[in-house]
């Protein structure tokens, strides 16, 4: 009788202690806003100043790789009195707390999750725009990793059902159900969306591993692979048209040339990936708009795995729609 007393006091004693450990835990709404858009918390003086200018010049900085300047991000200023309730649950928040100790705080699901708060603290104007400067890369990284995340999520709710992706290129990348084929090959997709004012593309393809040397000369290398499948596969509505003169017209997307494109390294699905990003154009026509691509190292099968998003969306902003094509582009996984 001892025995079953002692185990039913236990059991109560572990039940009071999962109650009071449950209400204890801090409940979080789920966090909100515009894709790209920072809420920055600071004071109207703060922000009407110097420090102000700082943080305009790392968070809406133009986006390099759009025909047309557009910010990296869209700030919103609230001054902290007014810092409660539904303004907490914006996805990314700049916090500047003057008086206090220099220092950069990344934080988690603070007001909401999932979120992203930067804490930027100094006892002066000029600590906290120094910590702007230092800490611009880490601060714009942040949050754009966060905007990635949530686009992804959002996609996921309605996935692609394309098999053939998986089948005859031997890999997995999520995109949502919206997009339909424009054109498929053994070894060559192309997907297209409508959107306001124009289209989205996306187009995956295999390389031969050979095709691609790493030297001074590679972006240069990347350039010309991708205006020959443009040439192949993107035609403008003037193509194999016959001019006033007689000639026949062709018209297919190129890379511009009076644009630079952006080149890097960096890595998806844990392999070495050069990152490439600039503006498009048809020739002879006036249709052009931005790219980004990825060809991705995939030795494992002796190839490369290139992956591009392009718009053509004219009189409007293509930030987002660019920043969705890096999220898909970047879900991709090899096998």
């Amino acid at each position: 009788m001892k025995h079953v007393l002692f185990s039913v006091l236990a059991l109560m004693i572990l039940m009071s202690c999962g109650d009071k450990k449950k209400s204890t835990e801090k409940f979080l709404p789920d966090a909100s806003g515009a894709i790209n858009n920072v809420s920055v918390v600071t004071e109207n003086e703060i922000w009407d100043g110097r420090v102000g200018d700082a943080i305009r010049s790392v968070l809406a900085k133009p986006i390099y790789g759009l025909p047309q300047d557009e910010p990296m991000f869209t700030i919103s200023q609230i001054p902290p009195a007014v810092f409660s309730g539904f303004v907490t649950k914006n996805r990314t928040v700049l916090k500047i707390e003057m008086n206090k100790e220099v220092g950069i705080k990344t934080l988690e699901d603070v007001y909401a999750q999932p979120q992203k708060v930067i804490v930027i603290s100094g006892q002066n104007k000029e600590d906290i725009i120094n910590t702007l400067k230092k800490h611009e890369s880490e601060i714009i990284e942040t949050f754009r990793n966060a905007e990635l995340a949530e686009r992804m999520r959002q996609m996921s709710k309605s996935p692609h059902s394309f098999t053939g992706i998986k089948e005859k290129l031997g890999l997995t990348i999520q995109f949502p159900s919206i997009y339909e084929v424009a054109k498929e090959r053994d070894d060559f997709f192309w997907f297209r969306k409508n959107i306001t004012t124009g289209h989205s593309h996306l187009m995956i393809y295999e390389l031969p591993y050979n095709a691609i040397k790493r030297n001074d000369s590679t972006v240069v290398q990347l350039i010309k692979i991708r205006d020959s499948i443009g040439k192949l596969y993107f035609k403008g509505r003037l193509d194999n048209t016959v001019d006033a003169k007689g000639n026949k017209i062709s018209s297919f997307m190129v890379t511009e040339d009076a644009y630079t494109p952006f080149f890097g390294e960096t890595r998806i699905d844990n392999k070495l990936a050069f990152e490439t990003k600039g503006v498009w154009e048809l020739t002879n026509d006036f249709m052009g708009g931005a790219f980004i691509n990825y060809t991705i190292e995939d030795m494992a099968n002796n190839r490369w795995v290139g992956v591009e998003g392009f718009v053509f969306a004219p009189s409007i902003e293509k930030r987002n729609y660019m920043l969705e094509l890096e999220s898909i582009i970047k879900s991709i996984k090899i096998e």
